[in-house]
Order: C-alpha cells, then sequence, then structure tokens
C-alpha cells in the first residue's frame, strides 16, 4: 500500500517559489498545508496558516515552542507524512524542531547555505543543527550541495532544480528595438544600478539601437534606481515594471534580445533558466551557479560589479544578431533537456515516495533508536 502524500511546509507563503511547488505536489495527488511569516495566496494547499508575521531573527527562536504545539493541533486533523520546510536558517530550523515523528525534507535556497552562516557561530550552529535533523535535504546548485557536505548530515542530499516551466516560457519574436531585461529584485545583491550604468553606455555608443531596459522584481532601492536613470536621463527608455505574474514575465523576457543577472551572491537562478527557455543569451556574474549553467555557447559571465564587462557584453549582443540568436537556441534546448520544471518536479515527488517507502522508514526508525 502506498503512502499519502501530505506534507506541511514550513516557507514564505509570498514567495513564487513556494506557490509553484506546492502547485506541483497538489498537480500530483499530494496534500499540503503552508506554515509562514509572509501571508499569502497558495494555489493548491488545504490551509495557509500565518504565524508570528515579521521578519526579526530572534523571533525565530522565540517562537519554537508554539510552532510545537500548532504542529500538534495540525497533525490531528491533517496527518501530514512529510515535512518541508524551504530555508534551512529559519523554516527549516522550525521544520526541524516541529516534533512530528514523520520524515524532514530541508530545501536550501541560497544564501542560507553560503552567506549567512558565515554572520555569525550561533547561525552556523543552526545551519548544521538543522541540516542533522533533517531526512532528505535538496538545494539548486551543485556549489550549495558542496557547501552543505561540509556539514557531514547524514541525510541524502540531492540537487533539484527550480526549474522552468517551458510550457510557458517559450521563444518568439522580439521587439523591433533592442530591448534588454533584468528580472532580479530590487536589492543590493542584485547590482541592478550596474546593469543601468552599463545600458546608459550601451544608449551612448549605440544610439541606433533604440535600446529599451525592463526592469522587474521590485525591492527597496526603487528610488534611488529611479533617481540614477533620471541623472542618466534614461526615463523614456528605462521601464520600471516591479513585480509582476508569469503572464507579463514571459512577455517582457520574449520582446527582449538579452537577459541580465549579475548578483553578488547567488545560487541557480530561476529567472535565469526562464531567460534560457525563451531563446536568450545571458549576461551573468561570474559565480559557480552561473558558471554550471552558462558558458561561451549560451552567453557571457563578467566580473561582479563591473560595468565596462556588462557594457562590452551588451554591446557583442547588439553587434553580433546572428550569434546571440545561436546562443539563445543553445539556452533554450539545454533547459528543456535538463531544467524543466516539469522534469525536476517528478524528480523530487519520486524522492518524497522513496522516503516514504516503509523499508526506508524502518531504516530511519531504527538508526534513531
Amino acid at each position: 500500500m502506498t503512502t499519502p502524500v501530505r506534507i506541511l511546509f514550513f516557507a514564505d507563503a509570498s514567495s513564487v517559489h513556494t506557490r509553484r511547488w506546492v502547485a506541483a505536489v497538489a498537480e500530483r495527488g499530494g496534500q499540503a498545508i503552508v506554515i509562514t511569516r509572509e501571508p499569502g495566496e497558495v494555489p493548491g494547499a488545504q490551509e495557509v496558516i500565518p504565524l508570528l508575521p515579521g521578519k526579526d531573527k530572534l523571533s525565530w527562536f522565540k517562537a519554537i515552542p508554539r510552532v510545537r504545539a500548532l504542529c500538534r493541533e495540525v497533525a490531528k486533523r491533517f496527518q501530514p507524512t512529510l515535512v518541508h520546510g524551504h530555508y534551512v536558517t529559519s523554516y527549516g530550523m522550525w521544520a526541524a524542531a516541529c516534533g512530528l515523528k514523520v520524515p524532514k525534507v530541508l530545501t536550501a535556497w541560497g544564501s542560507d547555505i553560503l552567506v549567512t552562516p558565515r554572520e555569525s557561530r550561533l547561525m552556523r550552529m543552526v545551519v548544521n543543527w538543522s541540516l542533522h535533523h533533517a531526512d532528505l535535504i535538496t538545494a539548486d546548485s551543485m556549489d550549495m550541495l558542496a557547501a552543505i557536505a561540509r556539514y557531514h548530515p547524514s541525510a541524502p542530499c540531492h540537487q533539484i532544480l527550480w526549474g522552468a516551466d517551458t510550457d510557458k516560457f517559450v521563444p518568439a519574436e522580439p521587439a523591433s528595438t533592442f530591448d534588454v531585461v533584468s528580472l532580479r529584485t530590487w536589492e543590493p545583491n542584485y547590482n541592478i544600478d550596474v546593469i543601468i550604468d552599463a545600458f546608459a553606455q550601451l544608449v551612448a555608443k549605440r544610439p541606433q539601437a533604440q535600446a529599451r531596459l525592463h526592469l522587474l522584481g521590485g525591492g527597496l532601492l526603487k528610488d534611488a534606481l529611479q533617481q540614477q536613470v533620471a541623472r542618466l536621463n534614461l526615463q523614456d527608455q528605462v521601464q520600471f515594471h516591479g513585480r509582476v505574474g508569469d503572464v507579463e514575465m514571459v512577455q517582457a523576457i520574449q520582446r527582449s534580445r538579452v537577459s541580465v543577472s549579475i548578483p553578488a551572491s547567488d545560487a541557480t537562478s530561476v529567472s535565469v533558466l526562464e531567460s534560457m527557455a525563451c531563446g536568450l543569451p545571458i549576461i551573468a556574474s561570474d559565480l559557480p551557479a552561473n558558471r554550471q549553467w552558462l558558458d561561451q555557447r549560451g552567453g557571457f559571465i563578467v566580473p561582479v560589479g563591473n560595468v565596462e564587462a556588462v557594457t562590452q557584453a551588451l554591446l557583442t549582443v547588439y553587434d553580433a544578431p546572428e550569434q546571440a540568436r545561436e546562443m539563445g537556441a543553445f539556452n533554450q534546448q539545454r533547459i528543456e533537456r535538463e531544467a524543466s520544471r516539469r522534469g525536476q518536479m517528478d524528480a523530487m515527488w519520486r524522492l518524497y515516495q522513496k522516503l516514504l517507502m516503509p523499508t526506508n522508514v524502518k531504516v530511519r526508525e531504527k538508526a534513531r533508536a
């Protein structure tokens, strides 16, 4: 008899990644409840339960008794067969500490493994403790898996990508103007100011391109970035779209000739995969996760924060359109083959089912006895 897949998620309900993951579980016949600090609608979830809305770090620790009490109450009516925490140092800690005697899955998102442990000994201890209470660990890049391995967890670790929806993110005819798109959040890590400066140089050097820059994502730096655009007299050529849904995002990518993603720190970027799926060449910062997906066949790897390198890459895309089209075609084929969301979530579903096999449950129980 197959054990039903009923997952109690600890995750940010406002995140598109959470919504997509839960929807994928529901599409495959699973059931889900989401406990979150960031309320939001999660299609496919039976319930979304807000707990201590806010972001202060100390509250994550103080809330653990309330988390355990809430889990006992939820367990009576939902009877979860799995607990899954998304983001190791916060929701992952709650998942590991929830007190339910079911398999625990942790998914690392990026900075929780690559950045936060460097902040303090306490955060390294939290990461170590959470990972050692997991029965399955996933991450979306090989450099993250390598970082996780340094904690020597006993749980199996797998690369599962967020993936691109290759049914929605498909190539199309671009705009007649030379459009550039950035899908990253307007926060310091993502160097949107560098993109704007490089775009300004493109406009100055190739005025005939009728270039347009589309900034999606939204974020705290909106005012500063708009002031930068005004100083550069680019108000008519830079459009601040902010946070948008998949339809508008697809349209913005499809009208563009190149996608730029140049953060200082990152795991595998969904926006990079989605841009590749739409057949665009990519300009990306020199990070291990980007090098895993990009080389000269699909785009340009540039030093972090280097305006001149980004400018030169933009100029190359404009000056060599046939080369750019070949890059985009290579990227689209690779994503369909290796990183479709459909395929990645199928792989995750198999991992859930393997974790719930009676023989694996007995092995874990014996190890913990």
